[in-house]
């Protein structure tokens, strides 16, 4: 697979309209972007600098550094600065510094917002972020090509894990073999997550027991980590025979994040794991079959959690206890955790282009974990998967 794809200029230009349009009708007259991902969203670059983004102007993109990659990869024009200052004299002398300003004030930190507003000498800024992250929901034809090239690299490694999983090897030792896979075919090496204390793996492998513990993520197989100071992740514990190994693996290209899990045995898989994990593929056929552009999320929860009910799983569904999780979907793009967020409490009606995360997993504590995660693309009359790897358990 060939590397690197800029983002093309119509796209960015779509883009900044698209954002502009809805910004007046939120009634803020500029926003200023300076967190990485909406940055590459907007630009097709990540450097240090600033976007701005007015509904009466055309984009300014100030770069302190690196300026000549800036001007290697994005189609907008680039304005160097040294620091804050000269963007607010660049600012004031363009008219800019005017009426309501947006910030995207769910993850810059206080101290940087503070900053920020105190070296331009403006404050009237209000969070823009659910403004981009709705623009976002929405993925065009270059993004979901690029989301296919990373699910073609997550089904890669799924093809590999059957000649790594193996009794007596360590979680950690299968992660490492199938995160080299991955590199080979060329993934990013790291996926982004939205959020304050939001850290993530590219991959999780968890074996028996340690797919049982709760996590103090909201995340409803996590796994224990190698550590106190990563509670979550792959463990030191060796595979043992007879029970489910869950492999949770995040794809990355170009920026784009899959997300998928499938479960391996060695061996016979015990009885107690069997109709677990025969429910959680009942659920996403059925799903696959009812979900579509214009079907609201709390009822393609609602499908997914009267499903697991029948069966007599619903203590176990989505985690155990105080583990239980309140979502079985998640978007997915530029992070893991985009829109729509798939639960029984906020109606979000599904639109042609979003792109989620599907989990219906099993949890049971002190015994292990079983669930399938697949990607889809919402169209017209129904859903695509992003992938065409097998469902299916892999018996070793």
């Amino acid at each position: 697979m060939e590397r690197v794809e800029l983002t093309p200029k119509d796209e960015i230009t779509r883009r900044i309209s698209a954002l502009r349009s809805a910004l007046a009708a939120a009634g803020i007259d500029f926003a200023i972007i300076l967190q990485n991902v909406d940055m590459y969203y907007f630009t097709g670059t990540i450097q240090k600098g600033a976007v701005v983004v007015s509904v009466d102007h055309e984009p300014v993109f100030f770069v302190e550094k690196s300026v000549e990659r800036a001007l290697q990869q994005t189609p907008l024009p680039v304005t160097p600065v040294k620091n804050n200052k000269e963007i607010r004299d660049r600012l004031t002398a363009g008219g800019l510094l005017r009426g309501k300003g947006g910030m995207e004030l769910d993850v810059i930190p206080v101290s940087v917002y503070e900053r920020f507003k105190d070296s331009i000498g403006f404050n009237n800024f209000v969070d823009v972020s659910p403004v981009i992250k709705e623009l976002r929901a929405i993925k065009s034809p270059f993004e979901i090509e690029q989301i296919r090239k990373s699910g073609w690299i997550m089904s890669r490694v799924f093809a590999k894990a059957k000649h790594v999983v193996r009794e007596g090897a360590r979680e950690i030792d299968v992660e490492a073999e199938l995160v080299a896979e991955g590199k080979r075919y060329g993934h990013d090496g790291s996926l982004r997550m939205r959020g304050f204390n939001q850290e993530m793996t590219i991959i999780t492998v968890v074996s028996g027991s340690t797919g049982g513990v709760p996590s103090p993520t909201d995340v409803s197989v996590a796994g224990v980590g190698p550590s106190p100071a990563f509670p979550q992740g792959s463990s030191l514990k060796r595979i043992e025979r007879s029970v489910p190994v869950c492999i949770d693996y995040g794809g990355g290209y170009n920026g784009y994040v899959t997300d998928e899990t499938r479960v391996f045995v060695v061996g016979t898989l015990k009885e107690m794991f069997r109709k677990p994990l025969e429910v959680s593929r009942q659920i996403i056929e059925e799903i696959m079959m009812y979900a579509r552009d214009g079907v609201d999320c709390t009822d393609v929860f609602k499908k997914a959690h009267d499903a697991a009910k029948k069966a007599r799983l619903q203590d176990h569904f989505l985690g155990h206890g105080e583990g239980q999780v309140s979502f079985i979907g998640h978007g997915l793009g530029l992070e893991i955790n985009e829109l729509p967020v798939i639960t029984s409490r906020h109606s979000r009606i599904l639109k042609e282009g979003m792109v989620f995360a599907f989990e219906p997993k099993f949890v049971f504590p002190g015994e292990g974990a079983v669930g399938i995660e697949v990607d889809f693309i919402v169209r017209k009359d129904g859903l695509e998967r992003v992938s065409d790897t097998s469902l299916d358990l892999v018996e070793l």
